[in-house]
């Protein structure tokens, strides 16, 4: 019987998940499968995988078949790898302890990877609220002096009012003959 990993769809139009599953290549897609190892979720940034990496280490060197989204999933967490260096330890190549530690190491690399790419995102983040931020201020600066410079204005036009009516009361208090 010749097996394979693949994606069963699930969910609803629009907002897909797909469960990990070990079926025979014959069986429909969402049909009846052997076991499931896992699943995916491309609706959550970033992509949720959550995966049982003993079962598909076994499924994948018992000779199950992944299709190529299930090959990616499986090489992203280190499934392939470790196929990969478990064939060269029944080889003689190096020994298991070797195999882990390259292993260990790959992941470190990729925790690394992973960390530094997060930093970055938050860093452009906390960058961009800050313009963001400098923007506003900047705006709410200008709207200020605009809104001082009107009342300036205003108070410049009440004042000269006020002056003008003064001189027009002394005007006609001077013209007002004595009686």
């Amino acid at each position: 019987m010749a097996t394979k990993i693949r994606l069963q769809r699930h969910g609803r139009k629009g907002y897909a998940y797909y469960p990990i599953v070990v079926a025979d290549s014959r069986a429909p897609r969402d049909g009846k499968f052997i076991e499931r190892i896992g699943s995916y979720n491309p609706n959550t940034n970033p992509a949720t995988i959550s995966l049982d990496f003993d079962r598909a280490l076994y499924w994948v060197e018992v000779g199950a078949l992944p299709t190529d989204t299930v090959r990616s999933i499986l090489s992203k967490e280190g499934v392939m790898l470790m196929k990969h260096l478990r064939g060269g330890v029944k080889k003689g190549a190096f020994t298991e302890e070797e195999a882990q530690k390259r292993f260990d190491a790959w992941k470190a690399d990729r925790a690394k990877v992973a960390n530094a790419f997060q930093a970055k995102k938050d860093a452009k983040a906390a960058e961009d609220a800050k313009a963001r931020f400098e923007a506003e201020a900047a705006q709410n600066r200008a709207k200020g002096e605009e809104v001082a410079k009107k009342k300036a204005e205003k108070l410049a036009a009440a004042e000269a009012a006020a002056k003008e009516a003064l001189e027009n009361e002394a005007a006609a208090t001077e013209e007002q003959p004595a009686e």
